[in-house]
């Protein structure tokens, strides 16, 4: 797809764009209305894909709340229905749409491997996350990230808590989600394992504070993200934190998503989520 029209996506995603601006830019870039509403179903998410269906018969799911630092939190939980009674946990957090029905389905696919799952919704604050996606970005403007930062420590504390605990716990967050994941590894010294796809670094002065081992993942054409990725290896190797990097060429941001067409790299995503698994178990193994 031409990087111009990734590009004007990425505008309407993360600036927010309206959406009527949006489809006027993406018309002229396309050739006209109809061209443009051809692209749409390969840039819009198709959230009737699922990896892990919500029945499938592996993995149990419901819905919490947990006290966070701007109230009640609501999370979505999956657990696996066989082994052990106790297990380590996962948060795992969004992208700029909030909890969606895809982190829905990622937090499944991480109770099917073994874990607690925890997808939070950091959204919960300003009414949840709605099933339409724009509003949903209207809503993501009006995050406070330091607050929202706060709320996934205390969801930490609260997969500690559980009953099914066996005491590790690690995250895993995508885009918006990557960047808090890396905030929480320097907030929360119990953090064991931080997955990282595609996400901003903390602050330079913050990463000496990190104690987990961090996993980061990073596409090829994503200049906007990976513009800071030097520095913090340079800060990590600095401060001797374990980690591991890959960057994957010739993919874009949001590769792992497969609900979106136009970005989604199977081969990238797959290898990425193989290195993922492996990284949790190994680091998480209690």
């Amino acid at each position: 797809m031409d990087p111009r029209i990734l590009a004007l996506y990425d505008e309407y995603t993360h600036a927010p764009l309206p959406r009527r601006q949006f489809l006027e830019r993406l018309a002229a870039l396309a050739g006209g209305s109809a061209a443009a509403m051809a692209l749409l179903p390969l840039l819009d998410s198709n959230y009737a894909h699922a990896a892990v269906p919500e029945s499938d018969p592996r993995v149990a799911t419901g819905w919490v709340t947990y006290r966070g630092r701007s109230g009640d939190i609501r999370a979505y939980v999956a657990t696996p229905r066989s082994g052990p009674a106790k297990r380590a946990g996962v948060i795992v957090v969004h992208e700029n749409r909030g909890l969606t029905p895809h982190i829905q389905d990622v937090t499944r696919r991480v109770a099917l491997e073994g874990f607690t799952g925890l997808g939070v919704d950091l959204l919960t604050p300003h009414g949840g996350t709605p099933d339409d996606e724009d509003k949903a970005r209207e809503l993501f403007a009006r995050i406070d990230r330091d607050r929202a930062h706060l709320d996934v420590v205390d969801a930490l504390r609260y997969l500690e808590a559980r009953d099914d605990a066996a005491g590790p716990v690690g995250a895993m967050g995508f885009c918006f989600g990557g960047g808090v994941v890396n905030m929480l590894a320097t907030a929360a010294p119990t953090l064991d394992a931080g997955v990282v796809f595609y996400g901003r670094p903390p602050p330079s002065a913050d990463v000496p504070r990190i104690r987990a081992r961090m996993l980061l993942h990073y596409a090829g054409n994503d200049a906007g993200t990976n513009g800071g990725m030097a520095a913090y290896e340079a800060g990590l190797k600095a401060a001797g934190v374990r980690y591991e990097q890959y960057v994957y060429p010739g993919v874009e941001h949001a590769f792992h998503n497969d609900t979106s067409a136009a970005r989604y790299d199977r081969a990238a995503a797959e290898l990425a989520w193989s290195r993922t698994i492996a990284f949790l178990k190994a680091t998480l193994a209690s």
